[in-house]
């Protein structure tokens, strides 16, 4: 399967802005690129690219003042397979995980472990561990939060997610993401596209999508707790112990955002 991807996201800025970006996909995929999803932007301004400390593709750049519009727009490659189902295994005892994913079993910015802990033991302290715990710590989220648009806000964390119990897509990846910490098992951020193919119609506008991995079985392994259900066309672009590790955008000075637009389509006879 191919797949055309890519943003278009426009800015209105009142001065001169310094901007560091995270829009291209991740280097695991490199390999299934067919066109590169170069970044441009309009107008055209130089570009400085670095990888972060968690190995993603960031650029960095000044804005100018007015409008100012971003682009991407690559072909991807793709077996056309929904997500793999992990498989029943168990967990690492936290003296056997290797010394890189310890990073994963911590607090930070939006996973709030020492809130809650406690609650986490009371509800998953039963269930088999391992692969059983996780999905049974994403069925709760799933069905515990109920997801729409007009709930998105920047600075929900995850306790504030469950006490509340709505959100977006971060939101149900940072509680799950937290509930997994606080029983041991290593999980981090995910973000990324996720295409609607396969997906009954009508399709909602396209948007950018949050999901999680954790560490089993001496590899990491996909989970979703936002859509519970394997998907097709899941392409990963940056990863990190939560959203303030992989900001897609993040601007040094006032702005608006006032144009947004995401795609992830299937080329069928040369047509997306």
């Amino acid at each position: 399967m191919r797949i055309t991807l890519g943003c278009r996201l426009t800015y209105q800025l009142q001065q001169a802005t310094p901007m560091i970006v995270m829009l291209n996909m991740h280097y695991s995929r490199f390999g299934d690129l067919e066109r590169p999803d170069y970044l441009t932007t309009i107008p055209a301004v130089p570009l400085e690219s670095y990888r972060d400390r968690f190995e993603n593709w960031c650029v960095r750049l000044v804005a100018p003042e007015g409008q100012f519009t971003l682009t991407t727009d690559g072909i991807c490659r793709d077996a056309g397979l929904r997500d793999p189902v992990p498989p029943m295994m168990d967990q690492h005892a936290v003296q056997d995980l290797p010394s890189e994913t310890l990073v994963y079993l911590l607090g930070s910015r939006y996973c709030d472990t020492d809130l809650l802990s406690d609650e986490a033991w009371r509800l998953f302290q039963n269930t088999p561990s391992g692969t059983a715990r996780v999905q049974a710590i994403c069925d709760y989220v799933h069905n515990h939060i109920r997801f729409g648009y007009e709930h998105a806000r920047a600075t929900r964390t995850a306790s504030q997610a469950l006490a509340e119990g709505h959100g977006v897509c971060r939101d149900y990846t940072h509680l799950a993401i937290t509930l997994c910490r606080c029983m041991n098992i290593p999980a981090r951020y995910c973000t990324g596209y996720l295409s609607d193919i396969g997906e009954p119609l009508p399709h909602p506008p396209g948007d950018f999508a949050a999901w999680m991995e954790v560490y089993l079985g001496g590899q990491w392994w996909m989970f979703d707790p936002r859509n519970n259900v394997p998907r097709m066309g899941r392409v990963l672009m940056a990863q990190g112990r939560d959203a303030a590790d992989v900001p897609l955008v993040q601007t040094f000075g006032p702005n608006t955002l006032t144009g947004f637009e995401v795609w992830t389509d299937e080329i069928v006879d040369g047509r997306a």
